[in-house]
């Protein structure tokens, strides 16, 4: 079976979701072997295009977050899509869910039915201060890093998880701060990303990483462990590497 062409949006949307995190935990100060966002609140904004991208990265993060848009069609896609948790009517409604889940340091994403300024101004006379704005600077990869994806020919629900489990193993190896993000993002991105991306994996990592990833994954599609297809690409624009099983000798009659 030939793998269908990434579609452009899907590839776009979780690169920019994925630099997005990195922006939100180059910002969080935690000791916690894991880092997270919990316990903080990020105001996204307009919920738009990079709106709805910086949402998903603050659930990945692991943050508070909240939006808002007065345009019914994205209030209604931002539920339908998991992006949002919750849709209310007013800031204080919002507010009333947000301090419940930053006490118990949890993930929620509330989107407020207004327009971003009412509701920053309502913020301005309450006195609400988000502890995150929206990322101004993007950090840049490490020098040295490679961004690998992996994708499977069919039934990703059944085998994207084994090779999640490979990388994560390979990133285990590594206990580092720096991997320490990374597997987060491995462990959660799937959760959050929705259907627009929901066959497809990547990350950046070192090249030993992905070496072993690589070496990794081979073995297990090799003795049959993943009996599928596996495309994974070292580097965008970079021609893939497929992964195919053995083929099974057909019975004698």
């Amino acid at each position: 079976m030939t793998l269908d062409p990434i579609p452009p949006s899907a590839l776009a949307f979780t690169l920019q979701v994925e630099r997005l995190y990195a922006a939100l935990l180059h910002s969080a100060e935690t000791r916690e072997q894991e880092p997270s966002l919990g316990g903080k609140l990020l105001y996204v904004g307009e919920l738009g295009p990079h709106g709805r991208a910086l949402l998903v990265a603050g659930n990945i993060a692991g943050a508070a977050s909240l939006a808002a848009t007065a345009d019914v069609a994205v209030q209604k896609q931002s539920i339908r899509e998991g992006v949002a948790d919750f849709l209310v009517n007013s800031l204080g409604e919002a507010l009333r869910i947000l301090k419940n889940e930053i006490r118990k340091r949890e993930t929620v994403a509330v989107c407020v039915a207004a327009a971003p300024a009412a509701v920053e101004l309502e913020m301005l006379e309450r006195g609400v201060l988000p502890d995150l704005l929206p990322p101004i600077e993007i950090p840049d990869v490490e020098n040295g890093q490679v961004l690998i994806s992996w994708r499977v020919a069919a039934a990703p629900a059944q085998w994207l998880p084994k090779l999640d489990r490979i990388a994560l193993d390979c990133l285990n190896e590594l206990p580092n701060p720096e991997s320490a993000a990374v597997r987060r993002w491995l462990r959660l991105a799937p959760r959050y990303l929705g259907r627009l991306a929901q066959g497809l994996r990547l990350l950046h990592c070192e090249p030993g990483v992905a070496k072993r990833f690589v070496a990794r994954a081979g073995e297990a599609v090799q003795r049959g462990e993943i009996a599928v297809e596996v495309e994974i690409t070292l580097n965008a624009g970079e021609e893939p590497l497929r992964l195919h099983p053995p083929t099974s000798s057909a019975p004698h009659p």
